[in-house]
């Protein structure tokens, strides 16, 4: 293994990793809980292009072991405006491996997760749109293939609590929503007010950090609340290449915890009905203190909250699992430190608007990044940077969907010397 490829534990912090230590050791001797329902297995056949593999995933699968691939590759064109005219390819790989430990080794409600991923391709915003908050969410600032995910969970009381600890990042679980999900610009998945701020970012796509997440459900499942903590600097910044888990002495902690309410639609089965109804609420928040934005010798702790909300707002009645649902999410962070005070989105997502096409998703959307004050009376700053988006993805197969999509940017990066943008995009998705 090269290494850039090996995992780097550097640790200056001795009780953190004695706490993380306990706990890995504590998922691994409660094993009280009873087994949950079993999940009915994928059907490999039909919903991977690889099938199953003469047997081998149905087999790992009864045994405790689930296996995904999948790989996007997008093309992106600038048409008008921004750094410079020119057309990019990006790619990322992704592979999951889950593991039952239940089933393995006997270790009641327990699971084990991986994921490591490859990103490849051409810095598209850098070179040719120079907008803040990007235009595709795969875009990375280095090639690298790394763990993405490595994580312990154990559950207790019929999985209405939950503790986490391990390689995570917030994104996937934290600021999340599924109907901004058909998205291909980032901000629809951790929004700009959070994922600009620390030194090496907070731990989101594409690094995860140290961590630990508790979690607890209500009996209903319809509230719940979580939190976590995790190292305040993911990866490693003097080698940004390969899996690095990097506890250096200054590096403080990023807090983060959402209380939400997500109730159900129990009339008609999950199979017959997409239904999406989530209103949350979180606060996140750096142990550490940053230089502030205006250049001034003051430093300030790096905080902020956000509101998140999603809603199906009509469905089909011949088809209930077509029709039109929105979202809306609104987040602050601290202006003394960070460029951007507060951003916002909104949008919409059809599934089935065309006739014949039933499972093909439509999607608009709008995000606003806003600049601070103390950014813009140091940098002679535009206020705000608003991108639009429009996209469909249409599914081919289960397994095979392509999607193109066309974006619009106003006052790209803040910046009155950058011409508004139009981007053109094709997505290619494909589960193996």
């Amino acid at each position: 293994m090269s290494n850039s490829h090996q995992c780097l534990v550097q640790s200056k912090k001795p009780f953190l990793v004695s706490f993380l230590t306990v706990s890995l050791f504590f998922f691994a001797v409660l094993n009280h809980q009873a087994r949950a329902d079993e999940a009915p297995s994928p059907d490999w056949q039909e919903d991977t292009l690889t099938g199953d593999w003469g047997g081998l995933r149905q087999a790992w699968y009864a045994k405790g072991v689930d296996i995904g691939v999948m790989h996007k590759s997008d093309v992106l064109s600038n048409v008008s405006g921004g750094l410079k005219r020119g057309t990019a390819w990006l790619g990322h790989t992704e592979v999951r491996a889950t593991f039952d430990l239940d089933k393995l080794l006997g270790f009641k409600e327990t699971t084990a997760n991986f994921v490591y991923q490859s990103d490849l391709g051409s810095k598209f915003n850098t070179h040719y749109v120079g907008a803040f908050m990007g235009v595709d969410n795969i875009e990375v600032g280095t090639n690298t293939a790394q763990f993405y995910e490595a994580w312990l969970q154990k559950n207790f009381l019929d999985g209405h609590v939950s503790v986490l600890a391990g390689l995570y990042p917030v994104d996937t679980e934290f600021y999340v929503h599924e109907t901004s999900g058909i998205f291909i610009q980032p901000p629809y998945g951790m929004a700009n007010e959070i994922a600009q701020t620390g030194v090496n970012g907070p731990p989101v796509f594409p690094l995860g950090a140290l961590a630990l997440r508790f979690k607890l459900t209500s009996p209903n499942e319809h509230f719940y609340a979580q939190a976590a903590i995790t190292d305040g600097v993911p990866g490693d910044l003097d080698d940004p290449r390969g899996t690095h888990i990097k506890l250096g002495k200054g590096d403080g902690t990023f807090s983060i915890v959402e209380i939400g309410y997500t109730p159900r639609a129990e009339a008609i089965s999950t199979e017959q009905i997409e239904s999406f109804n989530k209103t949350a609420i979180g606060f996140w928040g750096y142990s550490n203190q940053f230089d502030a934005i205006d250049g001034s010798d003051s430093r300030h702790r790096s905080r902020g909250v956000y509101v998140i909300a999603e809603q199906s707002l009509f469905t089909e009645s011949a088809q209930p699992s077509q029709g039109l649902a929105g979202f809306v999410r609104f987040g602050r962070s601290t202006e003394k430190v960070n460029q951007i005070d507060w951003s916002g989105s909104l949008g919409l997502r059809y599934r089935g608007l065309v006739s014949g096409r039933d499972d093909d998703i439509a999607g608009v959307a709008v995000t606003v990044n806003h600049n601070g004050k103390n950014y813009r009376q140091a940098n002679n700053a535009e206020h705000q940077e608003v991108n639009y988006e429009a996209t469909y993805r249409v599914q081919l197969k289960p397994y095979f969907a392509i999607q193109p999509s066309l974006q619009y940017i106003t006052n790209p990066s803040m910046d009155k010397d950058i011409n508004n943008v139009t981007v053109l995009g094709l997505r290619t998705e494909i589960t193996f």
